[in-house]
């Protein structure tokens, strides 16, 4: 066979996925039905095997409607998870700036990432073979851009919302926007105690958009779906998620915990 009758299949495949490219559904701003303030919650990241990996902090402080959440993870070999976002909450949630940081060995390499979207400058540092490299851009980023966000907007969704789509800002590490559309899965049960509860799950599906998005799947490049469960009512909650922390990464879990206190041995034996 020739080189140009072996080319003839990928330019046909390529053609194909540009007839086929649907068109881009907009996104929008989730309104506010709950607004945040002062939070200070335990977690603990698992894998899907039960091993825990590192303990967390979600940190939250309110100043009128401007908010700053943080979510850091201490893994157990040194790594560090550190994600902050800074948005404001007038009648919809928009991101001001969000600051990614993640080192250590549970990450293929270092990363801190940092999203201006009140002008669209992007700065992402990480490291390759060794070398820190810097991509320094300024991107037309849209209103409803979720980074560091999603949590926040789902307690927000309507229970029965079949479908919404947000925006992210993804470092590959090159900076790209992409798609997220959240589904409602329906409703599984947990319990607090002897109590059960029901809370609503979430599926979260990248969208990357373009040929690169339809090929994706084809070259083992589409990113895992996430799971999010929230407890809705009077004041909804975060309970569990299923997801990978970083572009490429495993499906890893993250659950609420509570604190753990000594025993009465234990705290005599302590004086």
């Amino acid at each position: 066979m020739t080189r140009e009758a072996r080319a003839v299949p990928v330019r046909c495949l390529l053609a194909a996925c540009v007839l086929m490219q649907p068109r881009v559904s907009s996104t929008e701003l989730v309104a506010v039905q709950h607004p945040e303030g002062v939070v200070h919650g335990f977690l603990v990241l698992r894998t899907l095997a039960g091993e825990t990996l590192a303990d967390g902090d979600l940190i939250q402080t309110a100043r009128g409607n401007r908010v700053t959440t943080r979510l850091v993870f201490h893994f157990r070999d040194g790594s560090l998870h550190d994600e902050t976002a800074v948005f404001t909450q007038r009648r919809e949630f928009r991101l001001i700036s969000d600051h990614l940081v993640q080192r250590g060995p549970a990450f293929p390499r270092a990363l801190d990432a940092m999203v201006d979207a009140t002008n669209g400058h992007v700065v992402v540092r990480y490291t390759d073979d060794g070398k820190e490299k810097i991509e320094d851009q300024r991107m037309k980023v849209p209103l409803d851009l979720a980074n560091g966000l999603v949590p926040t907007l789902l307690k927000n969704l309507r229970p029965d919302a079949p479908l919404s789509k947000v925006s992210m800002l993804m470092a590959r590490p090159k900076p790209r926007l992409v798609t997220l559309e959240i589904e409602r899965a329906g409703e599984d049960a947990f319990a607090v105690g002897e109590s059960s509860r029901k809370a609503t799950h979430y599926v979260v599906k990248v969208r990357i958009g373009g040929v690169t998005g339809l090929l994706a799947p084809l070259v083992g490049k589409q990113p895992p779906d996430t799971s999010v469960w929230i407890l809705h009512g009077e004041a909804p909650a975060f309970v569990r998620s299923d997801g990978p922390l970083y572009v490429g990464g495993p499906v890893w879990r993250i659950d609420l915990v509570s604190p753990t206190w000594p025993t009465a041995a234990q705290a005599t034996g302590s004086r």
